[in-house]
């Protein structure tokens, strides 16, 4: 065999995370189904064990997928106040210097936060209105204990934390929010002192994002117990359930996407909404492949700046801000999802838990980073907020990668809206460049003749 005969063997293709989850839900689901065939009515498998009979299915269901399962659960719970605050310290200790925080960021930030209030209000709303979980009535391994609502101003005053290390302990995640956003102004304020503390939690955020990146790529074993354990139990009643959760969320995504959106735009700016919707193609189908806002921020400058003529000076603060603190997508699930769980439980959430919710989610979303699977996370949080199980992520965690794909081209939909609206009303805007649709795209081409010349 000649030199020219050995060809390196390519290794296969590694499936994406995607995929891993998508294959560990069907698996899941097949086995769930098998089991509860199997052991139906007419009885269990028993084996001995020092002479004593045990069930296959308590040792399959109630032992092995129960403990994995409990313990990915777990590890969702476990990042939940790290994650929020030091990304929320991180996040205003680099947006409260003096020549950021003046008229460009209120505006960004304000917009920002409205469109998420109304992204889960939307959420809440048709979720209500479907109810996509009524009639489940699953049992919960938590015990719900109705409280006297608070009053509106009570609940304002128990924002502020007495104690920090005690709300991180308990998990009170506005009071959490509140003192992270003041700790981090405080930082931006205390010169070279903050500055060296600031270098220091960004280490710790990226230490705190790689363990989220380390539990997603152990999500498909847990999503695959997970479900294996729900289908082994649940009547198919409860996955009509499911998929009705499923096209309500992408529904109501849509609704957002595609009128929240446009009304919005056309109302502050002036500008036609649909040659917006039209030029972010390219950086929707990119963030849809790669469910990350943060991987999808080239792309969404270049289209922000080179097609929709959003001057650098705007776009360089809105749209990296935007990928941090926007995630309207995220808590349409989050309102989703915790409308569908209280049902399925059948647990009643007051209008003042709502109230909760939707502040809650909306707070969070400036602390949920721009990366695959961290909505997870903050639905935990969202969930303890209103004593609902968490447990019950189980049910949606096999559909959620799926839906985390379009949550994140709403992102940055919505990340380019705002900086052409905040780039509008400052002066710092190319009309021209918005209306032309060919915009953009002789920066897109590459000429390799003229690169060898």
């Amino acid at each position: 065999m000649t030199q020219a005969d050995k060809k390196p063997h390519s290794s296969p293709a590694k499936l994406g995370l995607t995929a891993r989850i998508f294959i560990s839900m069907i698996a899941g689901i097949a086995l769930g189904v098998a089991l509860q065939f199997v052991f139906d009515d007419s009885g269990d498998f028993l084996f001995s064990v020092f002479g004593i009979e045990v069930s296959t299915y308590a040792v399959l269901v109630d032992g092995i997928f129960n403990v994995i399962g409990s313990i990915f659960i777990a590890s969702l719970k476990m990042l939940v106040v790290p994650l929020v605050f030091v990304s929320l310290v991180c996040g205003t200790s680099s947006l409260s210097d003096p020549s950021k925080l003046g008229r460009l960021g209120g505006k960004s930030i304000l917009l920002y936060i409205g469109t998420t209030a109304i992204a889960i209000s939307l959420a809440v709303t048709f979720a209500l209105l479907v109810g996509p979980g009524e009639g489940l009535n699953l049992p919960s391994e938590n015990t719900y204990q109705a409280k006297q609502a608070p009053s509106l101003g009570q609940v304002i005053i128990n924002m502020m934390p007495t104690n920090p290390i005690n709300a991180m302990a308990e998990g009170n995640m506005l009071q959490i929010i509140v003192f992270s956003v003041l700790f981090g102004v405080a930082m931006s304020m205390t010169g070279s002192a903050g500055k060296r503390l600031s270098a220091v939690f960004d280490d710790l955020s990226a230490v705190i994002m790689k363990l989220v990146t380390i539990l997603m790529n152990l999500a498909p074993y847990g999503v695959f117990v997970l479900m294996a354990k729900l289908f082994a139990t649940i009547e198919f009643l409860t996955i009509r359930a499911l998929l009705t959760y499923f096209f309500l969320v992408l529904f109501v995504l849509f609704v957002h996407a595609l009128v929240s959106y446009p009304i919005i735009l056309k109302t502050l700016s002036g500008l036609n909404p649909l040659i917006l919707l039209v030029k972010m193609r390219d950086a929707a189908l990119f963030a849809f492949s790669t469910s990350s806002s943060s991987a999808t921020l080239p792309v969404t400058m270049e289209t922000a700046t080179k097609k929709l003529g959003v001057k650098s000076s705007v776009a360089s603060f809105t749209v990296p801000l935007g990928s941090t603190i926007n995630m309207d997508g995220t808590a349409i699930m989050q309102g989703v999802a915790t409308v569908f769980i209280a049902q399925v439980y059948a647990v009643d959430l007051t209008l003042s838990d709502y109230l909760v919710v939707i502040m809650t989610a909306t707070l969070a979303s400036i602390g949920t980073a721009g990366v695959p699977g961290v909505g997870l996370i903050m639905l935990a949080m969202v969930l303890q907020q209103v004593n609902l199980p968490v447990e019950g992520i189980a049910l949606i965690i096999g559909v959620d990668r799926l839906l985390d794909m379009t949550r994140t081209a709403v992102n940055v939909t919505g990340d380019c809206m705002v900086a052409c609206i905040v780039g509008k009303s400052e002066g710092e805007f190319d009309a021209k460049t918005y209306a032309d649709l060919d915009a953009g795209k002789k920066n897109e081409e590459l000429d390799l003749k003229k690169t060898k010349e």
